[in-house]
């Protein structure tokens, strides 16, 4: 299982980035997938999970209405537009899977959010 994330960068307050994770070495349209992010000196959490089918997704609180996940099959590619970004966006944000009951991440990238 290979996860690979890009997209992030530095954003002013209130812009926008899409963040994209291409996979490889599993079947990407069988397993549902998910963005995690984490801040300095916090734990890892989830922002938001979309199912295999593509059709079904849920975001956590504080990112519901702002991010958007998806996915295209075809090309083993995930996304999250993030828009409307506040300074307690910044993170490393990391797309990760569950495959034969073991959890997958990838090296993550950074957002930072500031003016």
């Amino acid at each position: 299982v290979q996860l690979v994330e890009s997209g992030g960068g530095l954003v002013q307050p209130g812009g926008s980035l899409r963040l994209s994770c291409a996979a490889s070495g599993f079947t990407f349209s069988r397993l549902a997938m998910s963005w995690y992010r984490q801040a300095p000196g916090k734990e890892r959490e989830l922002v938001a999970t979309i199912i295999s089918a593509g059709g079904s997704t849920n975001y956590a609180d504080s990112m519901k209405g702002r991010f958007t996940i998806s996915r295209d099959n075809a090309e083993n590619m995930l996304y999250l537009q993030m828009n409307s970004l506040r300074p307690e966006d910044t993170a490393v944000y990391y797309c990760g899977t569950r495959y034969w009951g073991r959890d997958y991440w990838g090296q993550g990238t950074q957002v930072t959010v500031s003016s």
